[in-house]
Formats: C-alpha cells, sequence, structure tokens
C-alpha cells in the first residue's frame, strides 16, 4: 500500500516547480518505462501493477485502486515510474537543430521531440517560455524518443545571435521550401501555436521559408506546428 507521502510526492510531479524542486518527472506505460530503463536515465522508483523484474528497492507492487489514485491518466496503464531528470547535455553546435520559440502544447512539444528522433536531430534548444519537456503530457507523446534527444532550455535570442549557422524560420511569408536547396547544417525555428515565431527572433533569422498552400480556396490560415515541423525536417533531409 503506499503511504501518503509517496502520493503526495507523486501527485505534486503533475507541477513544474515541484518536479524541479524534487529532481524527479513521471513516466506511464509499460512500453516506455521500459524504453526508459534502457536509457541513460536512472529510475527513482517503480510502482506496477504486475512484476516487472528488476531491482526490488526500486519496484513496488500496488493495488489498480492505487495506481488509480497517483495515475495523470484517464485510464491508468498498468505502471507508473519516477525517474530522476538529468543533467542537460552540451549543445553540439553542428548537424541540424531545432528551435522551438514558446510553444506551448504539451501534445505538440512530444510530438516533435519524436520527429526529432525520427529525422536525426540531435539537439533541441527551446526558449524558457515552451513547455516542459518533463510535463507528463510531454513524456507521453514522445513515447521513449526523449531519452534520445538533447533539450536545452535557453535565451532563444542570445543562442540564435552566438552561433555561425544559417538560422531559418517558418513563415507564411517565406520562401517556398520546395524549391528552395537546403543546407545538411543549420538551425530550424519552430514558432507559437498562435502566434509564430517573435519579432526578436524573427529580427535574427537569416532565411524565411514556408510551406505552400494546395487547396483551391487557399483557404486554411495555417499548420500545425509539429505538423509543419514534419514537413520541414523531411525536407532538410531529402536536400542532403
Amino acid at each position: 500500500m503506499l503511504s501518503k507521502n509517496q502520493i503526495k510526492l507523486i501527485t505534486s510531479l503533475r507541477q513544474k516547480k515541484y518536479r524541479q524542486q524534487h529532481g524527479f518527472f513521471v513516466v506511464e506505460g509499460v512500453k516506455t518505462i521500459k524504453e526508459l530503463l534502457q536509457s541513460h536515465l536512472v529510475l527513482h522508483a517503480l510502482y506496477t501493477t504486475e512484476p516487472f523484474n528488476i531491482d526490488a528497492k526500486n519496484e513496488v507492487l500496488i493495488s489498480e485502486t492505487d495506481l488509480k489514485r497517483i495515475s495523470f491518466l484517464t485510464t491508468p496503464n498498468t505502471a507508473l515510474a519516477i525517474f530522476e531528470i538529468p543533467q542537460p547535455k552540451t549543445i553540439e553546435k553542428k548537424g541540424l537543430i531545432v528551435a522551438l520559440d514558446a510553444v506551448r502544447d504539451p501534445g505538440n512539444l512530444g510530438t516533435i521531440i519524436r520527429l526529432c528522433d525520427w529525422f536525426g536531430v540531435k539537439n533541441l534548444v527551446c526558449s524558457k517560455e515552451t513547455v516542459d519537456c518533463f510535463n507528463p503530457k510531454v513524456i507521453q507523446a514522445t513515447m521513449g524518443s526523449i531519452t534520445r534527444v538533447a533539450i536545452n532550455y535557453i535565451d532563444l535570442v542570445d543562442f540564435l545571435k552566438s552561433t555561425n549557422l544559417p538560422v531559418f524560420g517558418a513563415f507564411m511569408e517565406g520562401e517556398n521550401v520546395y524549391t528552395k536547396q537546403l543546407p545538411e547544417n543549420g538551425i530550424l525555428v519552430m514558432g507559437n501555436e498562435a502566434n509564430g515565431v517573435s519579432k526578436e527572433v524573427e529580427a535574427i533569422i537569416t532565411n524565411k521559408i514556408a510551406i505552400p498552400r494546395f487547396g483551391d480556396l487557399q483557404a486554411t490560415e495555417s499548420l500545425n506546428v509539429a505538423t509543419a515541423t514534419a514537413i520541414l525536417l523531411s525536407e532538410f533531409r531529402r536536400s542532403n
């Protein structure tokens, strides 16, 4: 049976300030937990209704009722684990880097992390206004990819000013990405869901690119940021 302190700790990790205070984040679902167990991440505790057969001191068998009490999901998925938040890795200023300017939706960030993993983007840099990558909904959406992408939260303007790499940004009025030759090394900036790239960041961008609309009515206002990221990353890789 779970203690009150265990329940209090786990449920507090829904909020960013407590994740930062304790240095832990929550992962749910057997498949994702097993993938993280095979990574460099350090397990703090595993609460499960079925044995994982890992180090006994970290594994706690609980009832389905207890799992429902601590789960962040509407339908709990057999197991919940707490991992230590790792120290951020040094940003490699080479290859293709994705930069996010105040992306707020956890599902979008989680999907973009998976896209970085899929397209071999090793470094993802985020403005401090971007949603926390250890938010439970982000973790759920990454499906394990968070272990293979280095994520850093930085002052995005300072970072872009300090690099010698060409900086690309997604804009409605940009150059058609399908006709532009894209480099192997560069930074792709994706903006906020509602407002796009901020004016401060836009001033630093050297190449504005766009995904053209092909619909007869041209009525669609914009693409979802994760969908746009997928298309642009595909084009960067296709060009090289």
